[in-house]
């Protein structure tokens, strides 16, 4: 069931409503999790559901030995606890990967990724005794929460169980269910306006093929890096919206990376808790930065690599993640000179990189990758307007061409014009909207812009595409 939809807005609203009608006792948990199950299977289909819930078995299993002193019962748990969450990751997603194609599931479970590295999360805290599990800490809620099942955040226990014991649980204020609100229509105006028409740039600059000049080549790119920005941003401010009106604050998860002035500074901006579990579940255990600084580089890199390959089973995906780690390389090595440098000279140079290793996560291989970067450099001179505006805001188009005529011929430069504009205005904007959300307060104004938004955004449903990380 995607957010971006009307039934998934019945169905929120649907939840919301009977889960915080209802007293709060067990059975009001129950009907969230109720909820969340049937979300699941909505948008992920009965196969799916049953995967992930023998994974929520394993877990369950695994952590009643970890809760227990014998040493080597503690260690076979987490390995095999741990063991049958990658091999499960790992027969779905990269079959085919590893044999070239001759073999292949055909499917995966929906945020099987996700799901993985979150069991992977609790068994380690529960190993290490950061997580003590307690009565009531219900591992299936925690697996399916339906904010968070499909693309992240990946949410670690401590983050996530102790709320369920919390007075905001299932009893939001009305500070929170404004906040929700208005991060929510926010969110989806981000996706459904913005996200998707960048997407219809990026597609039909795509479908010049070797036709493609080298202004339209740079759109391309520059969209592509709009795009992803706005649909996983549009995407954590309706999770964040959702799971407020339901009592649940969720960690942050995307904060302005756009505005980084290094890649590390990205990585911490970027998808944060994905950063947070390859930092502690792997570049720590591998042993971080205290092996020298050779092996320092190798952990960098390898994480990367990791980070990569969990994205996507394809050799594009491992370039986009050892260029990433690479680039964190160079910028240790570089050291505190770096930091001398203007601070928009940083900024651009974090930004092109940024924007040239979107080509490889993009692209459908490495030569369609490497083909879009020659055009930018060698292809021919000239900005085909028409031919990229093609489809996008068609219904508003055709309105303002009606009434101003002589406009017509211009609509599809100033279309494009003002969707750049605003992104690159947006991107760089001080406050984001998760951010605001911890002061918000409620006008009659921002009720009126977020009610316009979402009228707007359910009118465009149509031509709306699912989110990019949910298929990861």
């Amino acid at each position: 069931m995607s957010f971006q939809s009307v039934g998934f807005l019945a169905f929120l609203a649907g939840t919301v409503l009977i889960c915080l009608t209802a007293e709060r006792r067990h059975p009001q948990a129950g009907r969230l999790l109720l909820a969340c199950a049937l979300f699941y299977v909505a948008g992920g289909g009965w196969a799916a559901f049953l995967v992930l819930a023998a994974g929520v078995t394993v877990t369950a299993a695994a952590l009643q030995r970890l809760c227990g002193t014998e040493k080597s019962s503690r260690r076979r748990a987490m390995a095999l606890g741990c063991g049958w969450h990658i091999a499960v990751l790992l027969v779905f997603k990269y079959t085919g990967f590893f044999t070239g194609g001759a073999v292949s599931i055909g499917w995966a479970p929906l945020g099987l990724s996700f799901f993985t590295f979150q069991q992977l999360w609790l068994l380690k805290e529960a190993y290490t005794g950061q997580y003590q599990p307690v009565q009531g800490d219900d591992l299936t809620l925690y697996a399916l929460f339906f904010p968070t099942v499909t693309s992240g955040p990946i949410l670690r226990p401590g983050a996530f169980f102790p709320q369920l014991r919390e007075g905001h649980f299932l009893r939001p204020d009305w500070q929170d269910i404004s906040a929700g609100l208005y991060a929510f229509s926010l969110g989806l105006a981000k996706k459904t306006l913005l996200a998707d028409s960048f997407g219809t740039v990026v597609a039909n600059g795509w479908a010049m093929g070797e036709d493609m000049t080298a202004p339209a080549a740079w759109m391309v790119m520059l969209g592509y890096t709009l795009q992803l920005y706005f649909d996983f941003s549009g995407y954590c401010d309706m999770a964040t919206g959702a799971a407020r009106l339901l009592g649940v604050r969720l960690p942050l998860n995307f904060d302005s990376p756009y505005r980084s002035l290094s890649v590390g500074e990205f990585w911490k901006r970027w998808h944060i808790t994905l950063t947070t579990f390859l930092r502690e579940c792997l570049y720590f255990p591998l042993g971080g930065s205290k092996k020298g600084t050779a092996r320092t580089y190798l952990n960098i890199l390898i994480v990367f690599l990791v980070s990569g390959f969990w994205h996507g089973a394809g050799w594009t995906f491992l370039v986009w993640g050892a260029l990433h780690g690479l680039a964190q390389v160079a910028e240790r090595a570089w050291g505190p000179a770096r930091d001398r440098l203007p601070k928009g000279l940083r900024w651009a140079m974090t930004f092109v990189f940024v924007s040239f290793a979107w080509v490889f996560f993009q692209a459908p291989s490495l030569t369609g990758a490497v083909g879009l970067l020659s055009a930018a450099v060698t292809g021919g001179p000239g900005l085909p307007l028409e031919a990229l505006a093609a489809g996008m805001f068609d219904s508003e188009v055709t309105a303002v061409s009606t009434l101003l005529p002589a406009l017509a011929k211009a609509m599809p430069g100033l279309t494009l014009a003002g969707l750049f504009a605003v992104g690159m205005v947006i991107i760089l904007w001080p406050r984001n909207v998760v951010r605001q959300m911890d002061t918000f307060r409620p006008t009659l104004v921002r009720a009126v812009a977020c009610g316009i938004l979402t009228v707007w955004s359910v009118l465009s449903f149509s031509g709306v595409t699912t989110f990019i990380y949910s298929n990861f």
